[in-house]
């Protein structure tokens, strides 16, 4: 999920996807992609859409020695300027990240560049920002070493930082997102409640969305109030209408089999 403000969403980083995507991890949303050439299409199709709405979209070359290495939300995290190199969650996948690091690099310069330590484990779809307010979600994915190094960033900056517990049958805490008008669209059954995110600033809510549509949940609100949003979820496309929006619609049914979601895609810097 993008930790820029809104109206920061200008520059985006992905990265092709490899020709082993087949073996890419799937334990959430999937059973694993079965065709190359259409997960291509749709990667294709969402940076396309990206580049309509104004942005500049970057793609980075793949490595075929990591399946995953086109979810790159996982391999940083951007705050006011400063880039937090987290070590991810997965063992499969920390040798994703030179790639990722030398670019942010070559954006920031080294000194703004920080790493995690040997300790801590993150991934960068654990965490959601909402205006002034961040969540980090304490996963499978996260611990709280992690979270430790997150917060003096995050509380340093002058920023608030809130820990929620993630069920074992979410990979992260992305699955839910905001939208440009700050609402909250998630699914509650088996997954999180109200609760758990506290007192929300004020003009922020929480719309529920039905279990089934949990995946549709994970969109990518723009500043020209368009807001990405995956293929086959009516209700979830129904809220976004409702709230003013202009959905653009991703097939995104090849992504999902790797567990991947919008945000996965995508670091905006």
């Amino acid at each position: 999920m993008a930790t820029v403000h809104l109206g920061q969403k200008r520059r985006v980083l992905a990265r092709a996807i490899p020709d082993t995507y087949s073996d890419a991890l799937a334990n959430y949303f999937g059973t694993g992609p079965t065709d190359l050439p259409l997960a291509r299409k749709q990667h294709s199709a969402y940076c396309q859409a990206l580049e309509d709405a104004g942005l500049e979209v970057i793609i980075l070359e793949t490595d075929n020695n990591h399946p995953d290495c086109l979810f790159v939300e996982d391999q940083a995290i951007i705050i006011d300027g400063r880039v937090l190199l987290p070590i991810p969650g997965h063992p499969s996948r920390v040798a994703e990240q030179p790639p990722i690091a030398e670019f942010l690099t070559q954006q920031y310069g080294s000194d703004k560049i920080q790493h995690m330590n040997s300790n801590c484990k993150m991934d960068g779809g654990d965490i959601l920002r909402l205006g002034n307010l961040f969540f980090v979600g304490r996963s499978s994915r996260t611990n709280d070493a992690g979270i430790a190094v997150l917060r003096e960033l995050v509380e340093g900056l002058g920023y608030e930082l809130r820990v929620i517990n993630m069920p074992p049958q979410a990979l992260h805490l992305t699955s839910v997102s905001p939208t440009p008008t700050d609402t909250i669209i998630f699914t509650p059954e088996g997954y999180l409640t109200e609760q758990d995110f506290g007192q929300l600033p004020e003009g922020c809510e929480i719309r529920w969305m039905p279990k089934e549509e949990v995946y549709g949940c994970n969109t990518i609100g723009l500043d020209n109030g368009q807001v990405l949003v995956a293929e086959g979820y009516p209700t979830v496309l129904t809220e976004l209408e409702g709230l003013g929006l202009e959905p653009i619609i991703i097939d995104m049914s090849q992504i999902k089999a790797a567990d991947g979601s919008l945000t996965c895609l995508s670091i905006f810097y």
